[in-house]
């Protein structure tokens, strides 16, 4: 059942992304662009996520387990390292400079576009490097 659930889950977050133009570098980096032509339209995509997901984030957050799964998974690891604080950098970079970051991009492998398929070829040898190098 929790795969099912994770699939359907999936499949909206895939919709929603394609919808918003997450997808779509140049809607991204038109966010991220304040200092010339901004596009605000994404931060609208944000304050909805926020509005559908506070309320329920709230009621479910006292309850003892969640619906399909025996426990909730909240990380307790609340150390802000150099690994986290320099991940957050090229993550950040990454996502300035190309305008994906990997959900986006994972979706927008069935556009075929070249850039998002190399993206995310480089995104998976980049797991894989930091996986050897620990």
């Amino acid at each position: 059942m929790n795969k099912i659930v994770s699939l359907i889950c999936g499949i909206i977050f895939g919709m929603g992304l394609v919808i918003s133009q997450m997808i779509n570098p140049e809607k991204v980096l038109g966010f991220l662009n304040i200092f010339r032509d901004w596009d605000p339209s994404l931060a609208f995509v944000m304050i909805g996520a926020l509005v559908f997901s506070t309320p329920i984030f709230h009621l479910f957050k006292n309850k003892n387990k969640p619906i399909f799964a025996s426990n909730f998974s909240i990380p307790t690891n609340k150390k802000l390292d150099n690994e986290l604080i320099i991940g957050s950098i090229f993550f950040g970079a990454g996502w300035g400079l190309i305008g994906l970051c990997p959900g986006p991009a994972i979706t927008s492998i069935a556009l075929l576009n070249t850039s998002s398929i190399i993206f995310v070829i480089s995104m998976f040898a980049g797991f894989y490097i930091a996986t050897k190098v620990n």
